[in-house]
Formats: structure tokens, sequence, C-alpha cells
């Protein structure tokens, strides 16, 4: 017999092709049936290696944390733990402005995939090493989950549309704020990506006193 001339199924397999429907078409877009057209099977397929929409969801969870890189938390010590943490939260707002389509389906369902809870333990375990007792680590991991994948989810900037001088006749505070803020440059993003490195800062420093 030759070889078949399409590659077997497998979890891994599934979870790209999901993801790529959701980066593509957004959270609505992955329905089973949409994932196996991708994949040029019957949707019966895939029940052969997900029982359900849920388990695709958690090997979907397990694709995206697995892009995010948890090497700067192991350095994490009580001498100097800021550039490594920083880098972490970094990193992990990156995979999701990647992938922000994901949050939606992922931010508000339980923890059970396994790159997660390795991610989540390995960034508790570091925050343990700096000084901070369990609850407080426990609060900062909380804090951190709210910075990035709020700041991923939400760009400030696409809010406003206008020309800053169009706001001024009524809003002369946000226009003068939006004209102060594009001459410090970074195109349009720029305004978001100082503001999240605004909240990082000031999160690190309420950490620091905190520990």
């Amino acid at each position: 017999m030759g070889r078949p001339s399409r590659a077997l199924l497998s979890r891994e397999i599934i979870a790209r092709s999901a993801l790529q429907v959701v980066d593509e078409h957004g959270p609505d877009g992955l329905t089973m049936r949409a994932l196996a057209e991708r994949l040029g099977v019957k949707a019966a397929s895939l029940y052969n290696h997900m029982a359900g929409k849920d388990e695709l969801l958690d090997a979907l969870a397990d694709l995206v944390n697995a892009e995010i890189d948890l090497t700067p938390l192991a350095g994490l010590t009580t001498a100097d733990w800021r550039p490594g943490l920083a880098a972490y939260v970094r990193g992990y707002r990156a995979v999701f402005l990647r992938h922000p389509h994901t949050i939606a389906l992922l931010a508000r369902r339980r923890v059970e995939a396994e790159r997660q809870l390795l991610g989540y333990d390995t960034l508790l375990a570091g925050l343990g090493r700096i000084g901070l007792a369990p609850a407080d680590a426990a609060e900062a991991a909380a804090a951190i989950d709210y910075l990035v994948l709020g700041s991923a989810l939400e760009t400030f900037t696409a809010g406003f549309t206008r020309d800053p001088a169009e706001y001024r006749p009524r809003h002369p505070a946000l226009a003068e704020a939006l004209e102060a803020s594009a001459l410090r440059g970074g195109g349009p993003g720029g305004l978001d990506d100082r503001g999240f490195e605004l909240a990082l800062r000031l999160l690190l420093d309420g950490l620091a006193a905190r520990g």
C-alpha cells in the first residue's frame, strides 16, 4: 500500500488548524464543521481525537500557552528580579497580541490545559523566590493576567479614529493628550505600548513594595 495522500489527524494537527481558524475568523468562526472543512475531513473524524469542543479548547490553550517563554522566570531571585519578570510579562503579552481572538475563548474558562498549569506554577514559584507570600503571589499573578490580557484585547488608540484636532471643540483635554502622545512617536500603536509599559512599571513597583 502506498502512503496516504493526506497527513493523518492528530490532536496537535487539529489544534493548530483550530488556531488558524480563530486567528483568521475570530472566536465565533471556530466550529467543528469549519475545522473539518479546513482539514478536508468529515466532522465525525475529529471526534476520534477530541471528545468535543471543550477538549478542543483545552488543546488550543496548550498550543497558545506553549508559545509563552517561561525561561525568564527561572532566574528570578531576590537580588535582581525585575528584568526577568518584565521580560516574561512582555513575552506573555506578545503571544496574545499574535492571537488576540483566543482571549475570548480562553480567558473565562477553567484552567485545565497542562501548559497553562505549568505556566502558572512556574510563575508562582518565581514570585515566591522574590519574597512574596503565597497569597500575595496569587494576587500578583492575577494582576499580571489582567494587565496582559486586557492590553492584548483592547487597543486604546483604536477607539480614537478622528484627527485629534476634530475633538478639540468639545473635548479639548482629549485632543491635547492625543496630539502630545503622537509627538512621542511609535505610530498608531505607540500609545498602546507606552501605556502597557507604564502599567508594567507600576506593577513592578507595587510588587517591590509588597515583597
